[in-house]
């Protein structure tokens, strides 16, 4: 991890940025990003993706940022409620299950 390679960055039309990342989540945090999708669906009456779910976390966990930061500034603390798991962890065959279950509301 020592090489720092900066991913690609493309302005969106709405006057945002798309960054794309690969990251790895327990199962648990899956399933609440399902949660997640499934109440911002309902609220907005249409399909919502786990991208768009992640997108809304991120932007309600923090305050909008007017500009970039200067070199110098301390990055502001995510609050401890931006944490999504707080479960201990169990086997990973356990894990997947229950998150599919939730995923398919058969929990």
């Amino acid at each position: 991890m020592n090489d720092r390679v900066t991913p690609p960055m493309q302005a969106t039309p709405d006057g945002e940025a798309e960054i794309s990342l690969v990251i790895r989540l327990p199962w648990e945090d899956v399933a609440r990003l399902g949660q997640e999708a499934g109440r911002l669906a309902a609220q907005m009456q249409r399909p919502v993706t786990l991208d768009e779910a992640v997108s809304n976390r991120l932007r309600s966990t923090r305050p909008a940022a007017t500009h970039a930061k200067p070199a110098g500034e301390q990055p502001v603390a995510m609050p401890a409620a931006a944490s999504v798991s707080s479960l201990p962890p169990r086997p990973p065959a356990d894990q997947a299950r229950q998150a599919i279950e939730r995923i398919n509301g058969t929990a």
